[in-house]
């Protein structure tokens, strides 16, 4: 058993609600019944002008290493014991305590999972969670903390990557993360688009080099001792002669830094070194970097990088690119050349997500096994968008004979589109829009969810964050390039079988007639 002494960090990460539920159930023997819930979210995030067109799952192994490491600890029991009901009565009873301290929130549970790393939509059932009723409840809030924080970073590290055209993206945000947050924040950002990160203890957990350069106070320092920009500059290439990349604008850019920088490298060549480039960390950061280019090509060192941040993010890096192309040659500057030689610094913007500050995740019931079937289960609303999918369900990819995704279609669980000849698609909240796809007409129609756990034994092991990217740069390229577009996106289609939509219409009007 694992001994967790944290309260905040421990099975009682989770809402009062959850606990409260829980104990109902416990009450009224139904805190074992078997149940299905499914986590979804129904809108991309939206960063005004620039809404996604799609998401980039992330987060379903880091959630689960933390859920299998935990149990109550008689610390949690113990402070639960204390919980007083507003008319001074232990809130939580003794025996639903006992039951609490015995469980193993894995054991039992069933997960479905699309594979980290696949690009993801609304409406589908990211993770499907299966397993006795009371501790799929316990669990629902620090799931959906977890995983819709993972799924926002890496959608949003994706897109800076698009914007980046593939040039090296660092991560530089954990200062500016929330808490230890951070952590799962470089694991995302590394999953959708950063090809490194500034956080040592992750970057050295996943099995990466951490990666970074020096602040403006080692400068200012050097200056307040007398010896100046250019002394530290000197002092950092003695220290890191094969690492010696420098920040130039503490003092003036163009009159100081990159002088000085470009001095210091004519050294460090002498000695049989090579320089690793520049930083710009404010400025007209297109400008400056043509500036540079211009400089430092002129005194030999075409090959060195030019590494920029402040504030970036994938439109700002999209404008930084398209002034280069439109000013670099005015300067005599090769425009291509220069955007290849260019890494992005991306800090703030990408680790909390700037524009678009949570995921829209839920948590649904969506069947309940009586026996040996699962009884679908359906949440009414008058918002027609928030009416879920009953059932117990399965979420296909169709690819069009350029092998090119065009459909996700949402299934019951015992429909298979790869044997029918005729897919009706339905869109999953307007009624009397729907097409036909015949099968034949179609390159590959995939399965997207696959087991993770099964009675709580895991049945796929962890893959690398290499292995994950390999999937993510996979479902990319099989995204027309519309649905990838920064602004406006194309709409991507997520439907709704036939017979997944007649069901669902069925219990909207059971539901209806019994109120």
């Amino acid at each position: 058993m694992n001994k967790h002494k944290s309260l905040e960090s421990g099975l009682l990460f989770t809402d009062q609600y959850q606990l409260t539920m829980a104990q109902l159930y416990f009450r009224n023997g139904l805190h074992k019944k078997q149940v299905q819930f499914e986590h979804f979210f129904r809108e991309y995030p939206n960063y005004g002008l620039h809404q996604s067109g799609y998401c980039l799952n992330a987060g379903i192994h880091w959630y689960i290493n933390w859920l299998s490491s935990r149990r109550f600890t008689t610390e949690e029991v113990s402070t639960l014991k204390k919980h007083k009901s507003s008319r001074g009565k232990q809130l939580f009873s003794n025996d639903f305590l006992s039951w609490l301290k015995k469980q193993n929130p894995i054991e039992g549970l069933t997960v479905k999972a699309i594979a980290e790393g696949r690009v993801v939509h609304t409406y589908e059932p990211i993770n499907i969670i299966q397993g006795p009723l009371a501790m799929c409840q316990i669990i629902e809030s620090s799931l959906l903390n977890m995983i819709n924080y993972q799924i926002l970073v890496a959608t949003k590290a994706s897109r800076i990557r698009e914007a980046a055209q593939d040039n090296l993206v660092l991560e530089f945000g954990m200062r500016r993360a929330q808490d230890f947050g951070a952590n799962a924040g470089t694991r995302a950002a590394l999953i959708g688009g950063a090809d490194y990160t500034s956080n040592v203890g992750m970057s050295h957990k996943l099995g990466f080099p951490p990666k970074g350069t020096h602040a403006h106070s080692m400068v200012q320092l050097f200056m307040a001792q007398g010896a100046g920009e250019l002394g530290a500059f000197r002092a950092y290439a003695d220290l890191y002669p094969d690492d010696c990349l420098l920040l130039v604008d503490t003092i003036n850019t163009l009159e100081s830094g990159i002088p000085n920088a470009i001095k210091v490298f004519s050294e460090l060549k002498k000695k049989g070194h090579k320089p690793v480039g520049i930083r710009l960390d404010s400025g007209d950061l297109a400008y400056l970097c043509i500036q540079a280019a211009k400089m430092l090509n002129s005194a030999g060192f075409e090959d060195t990088f030019i590494v920029l941040s402040n504030q970036l993010d994938e439109l700002v890096i999209w404008q930084i690119v398209t002034q280069i192309k439109e000013e670099a040659s005015k300067y005599s500057v090769n425009p291509g050349k220069l955007i290849k030689r260019l890494i992005y610094g991306v800090g703030t913007n990408l680790i909390t997500s700037k524009g678009h500050s949570a995921l829209d995740g839920v948590y649904k019931l969506t069947a309940i096994k009586e026996n040996i079937e699962w009884i679908p289960t359906i949440k009414f609303s008058e918002t027609k968008e928030k009416i879920i999918n009953p059932g117990e369900k399965s979420v296909w990819r169709i690819y069009d004979k350029k092998k090119k995704a065009v459909a996700d279609v949402l299934t019951l669980g015992d429909e298979n589109p790869n044997k029918m000849r005729n897919i009706v698609l339905h869109h999953p909240v307007i009624a009397g829009q729907e097409r036909n796809l015949l099968a034949k007409d179609c390159f590959l129609i995939e399965c997207l969810p696959a087991s993770v756990l099964v009675d709580g034994k895991r049945k796929i092991k962890e893959p690398t964050i290499e292995e994950i990217r390999k999937v993510r740069d996979n479902d990319l390229k099989a995204l027309y390039p519309g649905v990838k577009r920064l602004i406006n996106p194309h709409v991507y289609h997520v439907s709704l079988s036939d017979k997944l939509w007649n069901l669902k219409q069925k219990l909207a009007k059971k539901n209806e007639a019994q109120l």
